[in-house]
Order: C-alpha cells, then sequence, then structure tokens
C-alpha cells in the first residue's frame, strides 16, 4: 500500500477545505474536520479521512444539510432532545453535549436524545467529552442494517455501536467504543482497501455462508453480531434506545427512507450521562482506581482507550493511504 505523510494540521486542512467546497458552512466544516484530524490522530483509521467521500456524496445529494443548525429543546430538567435538521451528527452534538453535562450536573442523570441528525463518526468523542467534565457516560446510535440477528441470514440490525465512559480525575477517562457488530462496517471496508483477510465469524457472503474475504462481507454480504445471540441482544437494545426511545427511526426504516447516496442516513442517538459524586458521593474516585489498578497488575491486561491515549500523545505526521489523499483532493476541484 503506498502512504503519504500528512501532518495533523494538513489532515484538518484538507477536510476543512474539502467540506467547504461541497456546501458546508465554515461553523460544520471545522467541526467535523476537526473530528476527523483527531481520529487520524488517535488512530482510528475507520473514522478518520477514510469516511470523508462518504460525508461528500451525502452533501451533494442534499440529503446532508451542510449548513443545518440544531434545535436544543430541554424537556424537563433531566431531558435534553436535539432536532437535528439534517445537520452532521458532531454539529449536533456540538450543541447538545454541553446541555446534557449541564443537566447531569444538576440532577444527577440527564438523557440527550438527538433525532434527525447523520452520525458516521466514531462514538468516543462524545462520550469521552462528558466524561472529562467528571461524568459517567453511555452512547448508542443505530445505522442501516448491516448485521443479521443471530440464526438469520439477512441484515435487521445497524452495526449499531456503543460507547462507554468512566471519568478519572487528573487522568484520561477510561473509554471504549464498540460496534455490537463482530466487527465495524468500516474496518472490514478499509480491510477490503488494503488487502486483508478478517476473522472468521465476521459476517456471510451472499449465499450466506462464512468467509474471511471482507469484499464478499461489503459486497451484498451481511456481518454478524458479535458473541452470538448475546451480542444480537444488545444491537436489539441499541434499535430500541436509539430509534424508539428517542423517537427516530429503527435501522430498516432509516434504509426504507434512505436515498442510497453512500453517506451517512439519518438517525437517533441515545446518550445517559450520571454524576458518581451525586450517586455514589465522595471518594468514588479512588475505588474506581482501585479496580482499575487490579486489572492492570494482570499480565496482559490494559485499560479500554489506552492505545488511543498513547497515539494521542505523538503529535508527528501520519501516514494517509495515497489513492485516499488523491480521491479526496479530486473531491474539491
Amino acid at each position: 500500500m503506498s502512504t503519504v505523510s500528512l501532518t495533523l494540521d494538513e489532515i484538518f486542512d484538507l477536510a476543512k477545505k474539502t467540506l467547504l467546497a461541497n456546501g458546508c458552512d465554515d461553523e460544520t466544516a471545522s467541526i467535523l474536520a476537526d473530528l476527523i484530524r483527531n481520529a487520524e490522530r488517535d488512530g482510528s483509521l475507520s473514522h478518520g479521512l477514510f469516511r470523508l467521500p462518504a460525508y461528500v456524496s451525502g452533501l451533494k445529494s442534499g440529503k446532508i444539510n451542510g449548513k443545518g443548525k440544531p434545535e436544543v429543546k430541554k424537556i424537563s430538567s433531566s431531558v435534553i432532545k436535539v432536532q437535528g435538521n439534517n445537520s452532521l451528527a458532531p454539529v449536533v452534538l456540538n450543541k447538545g453535549i454541553p446541555e446534557l453535562i449541564k443537566a447531569a450536573k444538576e440532577n444527577g442523570v440527564a438523557v440527550l436524545a438527538i433525532n434527525n441528525s447523520h452520525h458516521m463518526a466514531a462514538m468516543w468523542p462524545e462520550t469521552e467529552t462528558v466524561a472529562e467534565a467528571g461524568l459517567v457516560a453511555f452512547a448508542c446510535t443505530s445505522y442501516k442494517p448491516a448485521v443479521a440477528p443471530a440464526g438469520a441470514v439477512k441484515p435487521l440490525f445497524g452495526t449499531n455501536p456503543i460507547s462507554f465512559a468512566w471519568p478519572r480525575p487528573g487522568k484520561t477517562p477510561v473509554v471504549y467504543d464498540m460496534a455490537t457488530a463482530s466487527m465495524a462496517m468500516g474496518e472490514v471496508q478499509v480491510a477490503k482497501r488494503e488487502g486483508h483477510k478478517v476473522p472468521l465469524g465476521t459476517g456471510l457472503n451472499k449465499d450466506g455462508k462464512q468467509t474471511t474475504d471482507p469484499g464478499e462481507i461489503a459486497d451484498g454480504g451481511v456481518l454478524l453480531p458479535f458473541g452470538g445471540y448475546k451480542g444480537s441482544a444488545i444491537a436489539m437494545m441499541v434499535e430500541l434506545l436509539a430509534g424508539a426511545l428517542v423517537g427516530d427511526n429503527f435501522s430498516f426504516e432509516t434504509a426504507a427512507k434512505d436515498n442510497k447516496d453512500g453517506g451517512p442516513p439519518s438517525g437517533g442517538e441515545f446518550i445517559l450521562a450520571a454524576s458518581p459524586e451525586k450517586i455514589a458521593g465522595s471518594g468514588w474516585d479512588k475505588h474506581a482506581d482501585s479496580f482499575f489498578d487490579k486489572m492492570k497488575s494482570m499480565d496482559g491486561v490494559r485499560l479500554p482507550g489506552e492505545r488511543r491515549h498513547k497515539n494521542r500523545l505523538d503529535k508527528g505526521p501520519r501516514k494517509i493511504n495515497a489513492d485516499l489523499v488523491k480521491k479526496i483532493k479530486g473531491l474539491s476541484s
């Protein structure tokens, strides 16, 4: 694979230039470019520049409003709702997360319900932001069907990622962000691009047979849930939380309404924030740290998010797929 070296600032500039050239206003372009740069910085390659062509497809078709203005509504003291108005999810989150943090600190627990936004980014940015404010966070969102329920060979669930973050005052939060599929579709697509096999059990081909060829899964095949029936149940939970509970679409409903331009569809997101200070009282952080220390004392164990946070310390250039950079540059010409 041929690569080119780009500094983090060059990654940001490339992303922002591309987004501005395809209908985003400066605020939207800046927020999304920052997210893309941070994904590349942290090693989340499937959510960095790799996503930019899909964002552009949605902008060009008119499905995504690159100048959309989300509307925040306080339903109660602990329930915040944001109408995305076809904006990109990072823009919606930029408006809603501060309100969620404020409500959770005042009430102990609060939820943020997001409607009609386009989410194709990693989810750790929202949960990590909440955790950095001293709160526990959980978030989930659905997508278009790509995952077969356990026992089936046809898709019904989205990849339905979940993210959880635990605050650690004076330290980086413990954060995980994972698809409830055996592998995120973005990672399958990256494996296809780079010619890698995927583990058996990742998905099925169009004939319903297990395969290690990522192309057979991405092109007419289907992903499997992680952990069989257990992962399937968690994926179902995400459909309900990010669909029925927030008043938005299930994955199959999203697919029926989507224009199939390759960009992220419109959907909902559910985020919960809780204050350990209010719920557990003083000393909660030291108690949790004793647990994390116990985990790390075991050979071969690292805390979720540690590798990404370690990558973040490297401020140097990143190696980016040369064909991808060429393709992106062509999107703003």
